[in-house]
């Protein structure tokens, strides 16, 4: 495994993001044998039911959502009462650039508290009350979607056979809430005309190295040989054919259980590169990467099946559900492979998370993808106005759907460069977006500033481009 590249301390996601750096990147390594490689699927897209015909809040609701985000306020601050459906409006300011249909999502992180709950340990009512908040602050933003992470570290917020409660409801892992977080989320984001994506992680088990430290029925500590310890977190092995089954298996059960409008991952698929560290999976290479040249192409092979077979399980449970992925914004760069785009980023999904993101789109296993674009225009390692161009062209004459990841969360904070200084930086993003008709949304990193609207960046955003509340492709 090569050297790794330093992760931007400014990211809030664990570990995730790395910084581009000028960095040619690794040689290029071949990929899986044809033997090997699976057979094509085509995937259509379907969405469940119809967004309300709803505008933003109005009133002394929208006056108080108004102030609680100038003020930076936490989510929870001035919460709708669960349950409570916003009252239509007429769209204040500006017009929908493209009266098509289009997603306009917002990410809710769980894993470490980031964005809910607020704190471990609340009660169930103060918990109810700050999701309804951010699934408020979604309405008022005229968007149609939320991504919720249901799974951030092999453990679940809804009363899983397979998996513990998460610690990060409790403060204790294993500790039963005392009520169903994600089928209240499914339930209050349909009734406000909210689509909700079940955001999973497949492979990460804890942010720490110490297996004492899970519950003692954690799948974990009861198969110790799934687990590969590296750089100060614990994480299955996806090279173990059991895993894969298992981890699939704890997904499903989700998807089985609840009505949710899409199944998302995010980019965690073998972890980010360590410099001077050794993910051991030498085991499992010697037992099961006998076919493949070398030890990149099995474990590419590895993440392409766990993406197929969950593809496939999605449709088998739930066919109007639709299966998305958001990969780290770069697949190579162009001096790596001369399909790669102009980049000269650090890390490349396909050489360092052994991940062909480029694949899942050609071959169609996948219904959209959502690249995590999250750098400014302009910037040279990884130019927002080339990446965008390239992941258009990337999806154009498949069934795959294109949105943009944004990075709202680096809009004003003072170690980001000049660019994200700009209130009008993200609005200029949807400006390039509309020039490129592959693009069929926007989604955005993440709902606390989301809520606490940086700059006035969002309400920009807003007021230039989301005039009034649109649909979800179907």
């Amino acid at each position: 495994m090569r050297a790794g590249v330093p992760h931007d301390p400014t990211d809030p996601r664990p570990a995730a993001h790395p910084r581009p750096t000028a960095d040619p990147g690794p040689p290029v390594v071949s990929g899986p044998s044809a033997a090997s490689r699976p057979t094509r699927r085509l995937f259509g897209a379907a969405v469940v039911g119809a967004l309300a015909a709803v505008g933003p809040l109005g009133g002394a609701a929208a006056a108080q959502g108004r102030a609680s985000a100038a003020a930076g306020a936490a989510p929870g601050t001035g919460a709708v009462a669960a349950g409570a459906v916003p009252a239509p409006s007429a769209p204040a300011g500006g017009a929908s650039h493209r009266a098509a249909p289009q997603v306009r999502g917002m990410w809710i992180a769980t894993v470490t508290n980031r964005d809910w709950p607020s704190a471990r340990g609340l009660g169930a009512r103060q918990q109810q009350e700050e999701l309804t908040a951010l699934l408020d602050t979604a309405v008022r933003r005229r968007l149609n979607t939320v991504v919720l992470q249901v799974r951030p570290t092999a453990d679940a917020l809804w009363p899983s056979p397979f998996e513990p409660w998460s610690e990060y409801l409790t403060g204790t892992q294993g500790r039963d809430p005392g009520w169903d977080p994600l089928g209240f989320a499914v339930e209050q984001a349909h009734a406000r005309g909210l689509e909700l994506h079940a955001w999973f992680n497949p492979y990460r088990v804890a942010l720490h190295t110490d297996p004492a430290r899970l519950t003692a029925d954690h799948p974990a500590r009861r198969n110790p040989d799934w687990v590969v310890p590296y750089g100060g977190k614990l994480y299955y092995n996806p090279g173990n054919p059991r895993v894969r089954a298992f981890v699939q298996d704890a997904m499903t059960d989700a998807v089985a259980r609840y009505e949710v409008d899409g199944v998302h991952w995010d980019d965690y698929f073998y972890p980010y590169p360590v410099a001077g560290q050794v993910f051991d999976d030498d085991a499992e290479y010697e037992r099961y990467g006998g076919d493949f040249a070398d030890r990149a192409s099995w474990r590419r092979h590895n993440t392409d099946l766990l993406v197929r077979e969950m593809a496939e399980r999605v449709r088998a449970v739930r066919p109007r559900a639709r299966f998305g992925v958001s990969p780290f914004g770069v697949w190579r760069n162009r001096a790596t492979d001369p399909e790669g785009s102009d980049t000269r980023a650090g890390v490349q999904t396909y050489d360092d998370l052994y991940a062909d993101t480029r694949r899942w789109v050609r071959e169609e296993w996948i219904d959209y993808i959502v690249p995590q674009v999250y750098w400014n225009i302009g910037f040279a390692a990884a130019d927002y106005a080339k990446l965008v161009p390239w992941w258009a062209r990337q999806v154009e004459g498949t069934g795959v759907r294109l949105y943009v990841g944004e990075a709202v969360y680096k809009v004003g904070d003072p170690k980001q460069p000049a660019a994200w200084q700009d209130p009008d930086e993200l609005s200029r993003h949807l400006d390039l977006c509309r020039e490129h008709p592959q693009v069929r949304g926007n989604v955005w990193f993440s709902a606390k500033e989301m809520v606490a609207d940086p700059l006035g960046a969002v309400s920009r955003v807003v007021a230039d481009h989301y005039g009034r509340r649109v649909r979800p492709p179907r």
